[in-house]
């Protein structure tokens, strides 16, 4: 289960990351209340998940996921840049957070 919060934090982490965009220097109040509500349950149910998960490897996933969920939507919603070592890099951002669950020796 602490898996499962980790991965569902980091995709409010993307959220709240890409809020933040739209806030426009949280002048507009629906996208400002939207960032912090996404922001707050990011950082609970990351904070529930180290109960069980290690510090370091739950914190570069969460990272990671937010990263990368920030880039291809920035990519997609943005227009920016696509290059082949841009998705080359994010490939291996991807490798990497797989690898962290596969190693942790963490179960579910």
């Amino acid at each position: 289960m602490a898996w499962v919060m980790l991965v569902i934090a980091g995709l409010f982490e993307v959220g709240w990351s890409i809020g933040l965009k739209y806030t426009e220097g949280f002048t507009r109040v629906v996208p400002t209340v939207l960032t912090l509500v996404a922001l707050a349950a990011s950082m609970v149910l990351l904070s529930l998940s180290v109960r069980t998960l290690p510090i370091g490897t739950a914190y570069a996933v969460w990272v990671g996921i937010g990263a990368l969920g920030a880039a291809v939507l920035g990519i997609v919603l943005f227009h920016e840049p696509v290059t082949p070592a841009r998705v080359f890099f994010l490939a291996l951002l991807l490798v990497a957070i797989i690898g962290l669950k596969i190693t942790s020796g963490v179960g579910k």
